[in-house]
């Protein structure tokens, strides 16, 4: 396997983890409003579906089509639900008293495993990353090479997450949260549901054998 090949892997899960999303936002507000830690812990849990979307990628990279698509369609819908669902949360959240966050996460380890694992930009961006990054190395991609590859990516995830959680930890990005909380929490609820909905009407086309014009 070609060094060029590993170089391309790493870029590639950095440059994954480090495109603005639904996760960057979440993490943003568990950063800002709790802390460090909780941000660590959040990113933590995110890891398991950046290896499991990156994988997936990989597979379908190196030829393994028989999958099929229905199988991510389903994955779609959880996907468009659960974040359709925090989107709601954060639009009606409240204040609740000076210097308390609006929206606090009691387990960000588990909220992170469930967002990473539900990600509706998981598949398609992995897929459309690692492709753009591994092109110019496609005759030496096989399946032996898999291991390594997703070794090599897992270094490129926990760099990466190492210059989310010092961004989303400075002091100068907590206090511009704290100084708008509400109004950030809400936009990004807006989004949330905005993601949800592109989620879903990518996935039920193909679901309900319907073609999108």
């Amino acid at each position: 396997m070609s060094e060029t090949l590993f170089v391309g892997a790493f870029l590639a899960a950095l440059s994954y983890t480090l495109i603005p999303g639904p996760a960057f936002l979440a993490l943003l507000g568990i950063g800002a409003g709790q802390g460090r830690r909780a941000g660590a812990l959040f990113m933590g849990g995110h890891l398991a579906g950046d290896l499991l979307w990156s994988g997936l990628a990989l597979v379908a990279i190196i030829g393994a089509r028989s999958i099929g698509t229905a199988v991510f369609d389903v994955l779609g819908l959880i996907c468009g639900a659960y974040l359709a669902w925090m989107g709601w949360t954060a639009l009606n959240a409240r204040p609740k008293g000076e210097n308390r966050p609006l929206l606090t996460v009691e387990r960000p380890l588990r909220r992170g495993l469930i967002f990473g694992l539900t990600n509706p930009k998981g598949y398609p961006v992995a897929l459309a990353t690692f492709t753009a990054l591994l092109a110019g190395s496609a005759n030496a991609l096989e399946f032996t090479a898999l291991p390594m590859l997703l070794a090599v990516s897992l270094t490129g995830f926990l760099i990466a997450d190492v210059i989310l959680i010092a961004i989303i930890g400075a002091s100068v990005v907590r206090r511009f949260y704290r100084r708008h909380e509400l109004t950030i929490v809400r936009l990004s609820g807006l989004l949330f549901i905005g993601f949800a909905a592109q989620a879903v009407w990518h996935a039920a086309p193909g679901l309900f054998g319907v073609r999108k014009p």
